[in-house]
Order: structure tokens, then C-alpha cells, then sequence
């Protein structure tokens, strides 16, 4: 990826364009010269998605999908145009489904405030103090680093912004009566230019921690406290989260972005590693049309355990053994293979070879260790002999 410092220089647009107008019928276009009015009543409502437009001078601005977004040069033009883009919001819950919603006309001030000038200012600022542009699955996060991934590596965001621009007829307005904001991920703003061209996202993550509900807020006016009135409260996080452009994922925050979409690829590296480790290490038996792979993948709790597994350490015959000493139901069949039907007997298997079960000398009673550390060998004589 390119640094700031190497950033290519904004094109010579009016050549260009000049060279194309000999070729192209160029009447539909708007005179660059003539001032523009933007229209604001309905700057935040949902509207239809547009076909993309035939206008060439759009087409100049818009990076070549199959290279990528310079995203230097994208800061460039959308500032130049930032008054006229209009926007519309989604939200989006836990299973990726997006919501319309409508903005009052009393937030124009504020909407892109909050969404969009500071993605395009942090951009800006980094390419005059050395940005660097990095993929996400490489690198880790350094200072004045800008990480990048692929939208379609993560499956989740592509779900969503495809859902939004081509099933666009299937979204529902949200209602808090019937969707519950609590159970919302994330909002999505799509913004565009007037003719529907040049869309981009920006993606922020909705938290409990920033919620009011009615029923159990006051707001204070007029020196004294009221009932809250509004259904719920939302306060907006100022930070950059995620931005993309195309088919490139831009991450400003590489946490937020990690739980709006679940993606923890260097985890899930390691988890697949381990997983090849037990393939070799034991003999498991699967019901047809599942594996290993599969079921890990479906339990982010087992990916985390795997992080930090020791494989090898307990033996296929010890697993079965320790299983049978806790009284649990851990299932062999004629081969001796151990049966995993699903994600819980999973993490059964799992705790059984990472040792996680135990017995308490004291009481009797059989525990799950949800943590440990490995004690150093003992040195010398027992304290009480």
C-alpha cells in the first residue's frame, strides 16, 4: 500500500475531461461553473437506490475497484464536494439485518459533523505527517497507520452493504415497538453524491453504554427534573470507526470494528492452526456434512480457549479417562473415535484436553475452571512435611 508521503497527485481533471467531451455527449452534465443549490428537506430520508449514472466527470473521480481505493485522494475529492453529498442511515442488529430510518431535519447540523468531516480531516491531516496504509491481516496496529481489509474477507459487512444496495425493497422502517434498540449493533450512514453516484459508508457501533431508555431516565429542564419523554436516548460516539469505500474496509478503530463485525481473523488464524494440531493429535468422529472447522468457527467462545491450548499435552486415552473420572458424557464409538455431535459436546472435548475440569478435594463437587496459571515445580521439603 502506498504511504502519504508517495501519494499519488490529485488528476488533471480539465484535460481530461476536455479530451472526453470530444467523444461523449456531455448535455446532461452540470456546468461546473454554475453555482449549485443543495437541497436539504429531504437531505436524511431513505431514498431509492440510482443506477449508476453515465456522468464521466463522476466516473474520473471514481477509483478503479480492482486496485483499490487510494484513500488519499479519495479525502481529496469528497472534501471538495462534502456540502452537496447527501446521506441516509441504517440500522443494524446482531444478525446483520438493516433498518431504514429517518433524521429530523434539526440534526443536519450535526450529521456530518459527526459522520463525516473528521474521517475526511484524519485522512487529510495523516498525509502531510506520513500515514501509512496497511492490510489488517499483516499488520498489527502502529502508530500513523491506517488499516485496510478486503470487503469481501469479511462476510458480515458485504452481507450488510449488499442488503442495502440491491435488496433495498425488502428493508423495513425501524420501530422501537418491534425491533428494540437494544438489540441494534450498529448504524450505517450511506452517503452519495446528488445523482446517486459515488457511494460510501460510514459504520459506527451502537452501545448499551450509550443508550437511555425511557422508562428509566429523567431529563432535566427548565431547573427541574421531568419524565423522559422519547421512547430511548442515543448518544453518538464522535470517534472513526469504519469507513468503506467500494470493496475496501478502512479501520479507524481496530476494536470497534472487530465487534461491529465479529472479524478477529488473526484469533481465527491461530484457531485454524490449533484445529489442524487436534486433527493430527486425535480421533474424532463428526455427523455428516459437519467438521472440526465448522463448528469451531460457530463458537467464539471455543476460538478464545484455542488461543492458548496446549495440544498434545492430555492424550486421546487420558481425554476419555478424565471424562469418565467427571462423570461426563462424552461419547466413543466402535473405533474408539470420540463422537462430537455438536458445538457443546465441542467445548467438552475442548475443556477435557485443556484440563478444565476438577474436583474438589474439599467438598466433593465438580467444577469448570474458567481460568488457571500453570504453577512452577516445587522446590525443596513440603512446608508441613
Amino acid at each position: 500500500m502506498e504511504d502519504a508521503e508517495k501519494a499519488p497527485e490529485a488528476p488533471e481533471v480539465t484535460e481530461t475531461t476536455e479530451e472526453i467531451v470530444e467523444k461523449t455527449d456531455m448535455s446532461d452534465v452540470v456546468d461546473a461553473d454554475v453555482e449549485v443549490t443543495v437541497e436539504t428537506t429531504a437531505a436524511n430520508a431513505p431514498v431509492e437506490t440510482v443506477e449508476k449514472s453515465d456522468d464521466l466527470r463522476s466516473e474520473l473521480k471514481q477509483s478503479d475497484e480492482n486496485a483499490g481505493v487510494d484513500i488519499f485522494q479519495w479525502a481529496n475529492q469528497n472534501d471538495a464536494i462534502k456540502h452537496e453529498l447527501r446521506v441516509e442511515f441504517f440500522l443494524f442488529n446482531k444478525n446483520y439485518t438493516p433498518y431504514s430510518t429517518t433524521i429530523s431535519d434539526d440534526l443536519d447540523s450535526q450529521i456530518k459533523s459527526l459522520f463525516l468531516y473528521d474521517v475526511i480531516n484524519d485522512v487529510n491531516l495523516g498525509a502531510g505527517t506520513g500515514l501509512s496504509v496497511r492490510d489488517y491481516e499483516l499488520s498489527d496496529k502502529e502508530e500513523n497507520t491506517l488499516l485496510r481489509t478486503d470487503l469481501p474477507k469479511v462476510g458480515r459487512a458485504e452481507t450488510l452493504i449488499h442488503l442495502i444496495e440491491h435488496e433495498r425493497h425488502d428493508i423495513v422502517e425501524f420501530s422501537e415497538a418491534e425491533h428494540e434498540f437494544k438489540r441494534i449493533k450498529g448504524i450505517a450512514a450511506r452517503f452519495s453524491r446528488r445523482d446517486g453516484t459515488g457511494a460510501f459508508y460510514v459504520i459506527k457501533q451502537v452501545s448499551s453504554g450509550n443508550t437511555l431508555q425511557g422508562a428509566a431516565s429523567w431529563q432535566f429542564e427548565s431547573g427541574e427534573f421531568k419524565q423522559f419523554e422519547p421512547e430511548f436516548g442515543w448518544k453518538v460516539p464522535s470517534d472513526n470507526q469504519v469507513l468503506i469505500v467500494n470493496k475496501d474496509i478502512f479501520i479507524f478503530n481496530q476494536s470497534k470494528f472487530e465487534r461491529l463485525f465479529n472479524y478477529e481473523f488473526k484469533k481465527q488464524l491461530l484457531a485454524d492452526q490449533k484445529v489442524a494440531e487436534i486433527e493430527k493429535a486425535y480421533k474424532l468422529s463428526f455427523p455428516e456434512g459437519t467438521d472440526l472447522q465448522t463448528l469451531v468457527m460457530e463458537k467464539k467462545k471455543i476460538v478464545n480457549k484455542l488461543q492458548k491450548l496446549e495440544v498434545g499435552v492430555v492424550t486421546q486415552e487420558q481425554a476419555i479417562d478424565y471424562a469418565d473420572t467427571m462423570q461426563l458424557e462424552l461419547m466413543t464409538d466402535d473405533e474408539g473415535k470420540i463422537i462430537i455431535m455438536d458445538g457443546n459436546d465441542l467445548e467438552m472435548f475442548v475443556n477435557l484436553i485443556n484440563e478444565d475440569y476438577i474436583t474438589s478435594e474439599v467438598s466433593g463437587r465438580r467444577f469448570e475452571i474458567k481460568s488457571k496459571k500453570l504453577l512452577d515445580e516445587p522446590e525443596g521439603e513440603p512446608p508441613r512435611g
